[in-house]
């Protein structure tokens, strides 16, 4: 088989793939929400994760209230992943991996901001800093 046709195949099975439409955030939820305990953390992850960079287009656009109310989003959805992860005993590492580069990502974004809009992302840096904490001692605590 010529070179060219089977760069134009491999081309042709990566396209769908990344071409693939992301799910609505809405239906995201709802699937976490009628998932198995232990399945819930990584689509609550992946939720918080698009309300995050939601926050940071908003805070560079300018549109404070919003930013708050997908930082608002993000911390709750980081608990909802935490609390899974902790009632199952499943996908720790990855939930407390995962919360550990939103709140450095947040605190980043805090540096780029105008003096009064730097706490309401700080408040939510520290609640996710907490929720690792949580993740660690889960993990590392003892056994008893």
């Amino acid at each position: 088989m010529p070179r060219w046709a089977i760069v134009a195949l491999v081309l042709a099975l990566a396209l769908p793939s990344g071409a693939a439409k992301e799910e609505p955030l809405d239906q995201l939820l709802k699937r976490a929400q009628a998932a198995r305990v232990q399945d819930q953390p990584p689509l609550y992850l992946e939720a918080a994760q698009r309300q995050l960079k939601a926050a940071d287009e908003f805070y560079a656009a300018g549109k404070v209230d919003e930013a708050r109310v997908a930082l608002e989003d993000v911390v709750t959805y980081s608990d909802r992943a935490t609390a899974a992860a902790s009632k199952s005993g499943k996908k720790l590492k990855n939930t407390e991996i995962a919360v550990r580069k939103m709140a450095e990502r947040l605190r980043d974004m805090k540096r780029t901001l105008a003096f009064e809009d730097q706490a309401p992302v700080q408040a939510a840096a520290d609640h996710l800093e907490k929720m690792r904490t949580e993740l660690l001692s889960r993990m590392f605590g003892s056994k008893d």
